[in-house]
């Protein structure tokens, strides 16, 4: 299949102007010229007209299972009262609402251009009832022991049915202990454990509000109380950051972990960055509608970048967003950092989370080798203002390839 369009911006070069894309059983094989790649392969070809053809989006950072609570939480005082509100509303949901929430969740995923998404499963006994996901997933098994120590035995037991095959479904399957408020110290270490037998992905939220620096560095503050309230060992406060809780101890920020939010992060955090060097980069994913909805302080983007951090944007949940749009995303990082160009913005949801996935050479961009994970929008404009167009783009995507099938 090939598939022409005005322009061609594939996140491995210039922008291509009367492009096309050359398609086989799920792959790019060629990308180019219209003119050169139709010489290549001859034969029928699929003129998309006055628009442009990028690689599919990739969400960093989503929670499906919370697609039916988009505004049901208002802004709350601080960060444990909100988390109050979301258990509340998860305790009052069952198994159906959860199937269509994920459903739904995917609809909009799709509807703005998402062809990837890394979602956090906190339900993973739903997944032997779904049907296969509609676009490429990563599935990361969501896991908290506040109240209990989980032995490794039922760890890697749990994990190994939570990821029992599925040859018909596109994407992959990581873990993901939830924050170190939530997760302690040993499941952290399972974790990395699992994963390096594995070789699986790994997340976790991170020194992502105020309340979550007061409770490790000073062993107080609302979510502290809330901690202890649920029976958690709160031993392990008091003495540092909650980014150094983690990294100090070579328990997250390893190039297999991709870091979410790093809102709060100390000078000594910084350093402890630093001292990372030439070697693997940090995975960061930044969530910027979710950001803005907390009103957490102004994220350091710029300081993280120029530290060497792979910074990647992702939509949180509906929880605390309007909408699961990445374009949204780009825009509201560019208000609050417009020095940003707008391809480095496209990289943010293209090669910089194919990169925290170690799967760069096959998402986040349109090359030979590749997967055929396309998006189509309009575009009649100047070639060299392609991918701010792209940025500013603001209706629903009406053209979708994912594994080499249209689906819209």
């Amino acid at each position: 299949m090939i598939f022409r369009a005005r322009a061609i911006v594939t996140m491995d070069g210039a922008p291509i102007e009367n492009g096309a894309v050359a398609v086989k059983d799920g792959v790019i094989v060629a990308v180019g010229g219209f003119d050169e790649v139709s010489r290549i392969y001859p034969g029928d070809s699929t003129d998309l007209g006055e628009r442009v053809i990028l690689p599919g989006l990739i969400n960093a950072h989503c929670h499906l299972d919370y697609t039916m609570m988009r505004r049901t939480i208002s802004p709350q005082k601080n960060f444990a009262e909100w988390i109050r509100h979301i258990n509340a509303l998860k305790r009052s949901l069952d198994d159906d609402d959860y199937l269509e929430a994920i459903a739904r969740g995917f609809d909009e995923l799709k509807k703005w251009g998402t062809t990837t998404v890394l979602n956090i499963e906190a339900f993973p006994e739903l997944l032997p009832k779904m049907p296969p996901p509609p676009i490429r997933t990563w599935w990361f098994y969501e896991m908290i022991d506040i109240r209990q120590r989980i032995a490794t035995e039922e760890l890697v037991a749990g994990a190994f049915l939570f990821f029992q095959d599925r040859p018909d479904w596109l994407g992959g399957f990581g873990l993901s202990p939830h924050a170190p408020y939530t997760a302690s110290v040993e499941l952290y270490r399972l974790a990395n454990e699992c994963a390096r037998v594995t070789g699986m992905p790994l997340t976790t939220h991170l020194a992502e509000s105020e309340e979550e620096e007061k409770m490790f560095r000073h062993s107080k503050g609302a979510l502290h109380d809330f901690m202890a309230q649920l029976g958690r060992n709160m031993g392990d406060c008091g003495n540092s950051t909650a980014f150094a809780h983690l990294y100090s101890s070579g328990l997250a920020g390893g190039d297999d972990w991709l870091l979410v939010h790093l809102n709060e992060l100390s000078e000594e955090d910084f350093e402890l960055i630093a001292q990372r060097g030439d070697s693997a980069p940090l995975h960061v994913a930044h969530c910027p509608v979710s950001h803005g909805y907390f009103q957490h302080k102004k994220f350091a983007f710029k300081r993280l970048r120029e530290l060497g951090a792979n910074i990647c944007l992702g939509t949180d949940s509906l929880a605390s967003n309007d909408a699961l749009n990445l374009f949204a995303e780009m825009r509201t990082l560019r208000n609050s950092e417009p020095w940003l160009s707008a391809e480095e913005l496209l990289e943010t949801v293209t090669v910089n989370p194919a990169r925290a996935l170690r799967r760069e050479g096959e998402l986040g961009r349109i090359a030979p080798g590749a997967c055929a994970d396309l998006i189509s929008l309009p575009f009649s404009g100047n070639i060299a203002t392609v991918c701010d167009e792209i940025v500013d783009h603001k209706k629903p995507i009406d053209w979708m390839m994912v594994d080499g099938r249209i689906i819209a």
